[in-house]
């Protein structure tokens, strides 16, 4: 029997949008139930597994929404991976696609020559392309830059969230995290 650990429950908001997709916004199993009970959240869909705790049973949620609505942050946090999600996974020199643990990020002006730690001056670079440019500016290194990085909003890493797919999502989720996927005909 699969351990209970493998069941988290999607977290939707009031809107039954998530409430990120990077990371996707999951809660233990324990913790969707403790929100069920407490009048939290509604419980959306289930899996096919039941607990039995002594008093009662109840099927495992797969997908709750929360009763009251949560803004969603206005500021974008400046992380590696907010980095790399808002350049689609691409290096920004050559301008191929990589997955995390494949890339890095880049100081367009260097540290060094007084550039700073912000979203307008770090771009995605493959480690190849991060080696070549090295301490000097694109220019300096006879390198292009593919696009210029910019501070993107909630907004935006939002909407390239949704566009990225994962082969772990129970079906259950999918109704709520692809809204805007075209269907296939029957």
């Amino acid at each position: 029997m699969t351990p209970l650990d493998q069941y988290p429950a999607l977290v939707l908001n009031a809107d039954y949008r998530p409430l990120s997709y990077f990371p996707l916004s999951l809660w233990s199993w324990q913790d969707a139930v403790h929100a069920a009970f407490g009048g939290r959240v509604d419980v959306v869909a289930e899996y096919d597994r039941e607990i039995r705790p002594p008093s009662f049973r109840m099927m495992l949620p797969s997908v709750i929404a929360l009763r009251d609505y949560v803004p969603l942050k206005r500021k974008v946090a400046l992380t590696r991976f907010n980095i790399f999600l808002r350049d689609s996974f691409e290096c920004g020199y050559c301008g191929q696609k990589f997955s995390s643990k494949d890339l890095t990020f880049d100081h367009v002006v260097p540290k060094l020559h007084g550039g700073t730690t912000c979203f307008t001056n770090i771009l995605s670079a493959c480690a190849q392309c991060n080696a070549r440019k090295a301490n000097r500016t694109p220019k300096e290194a006879g390198m292009v830059m593919l696009k210029r990085p910019t501070e993107p909003t909630a907004y935006e890493l939002y909407e390239k969230g949704r566009k990225f797919r994962s082969r772990t999502l129970h079906e259950t989720w999918r109704d709520f995290l692809y809204w805007n996927v075209e269907l296939d005909p029957v």
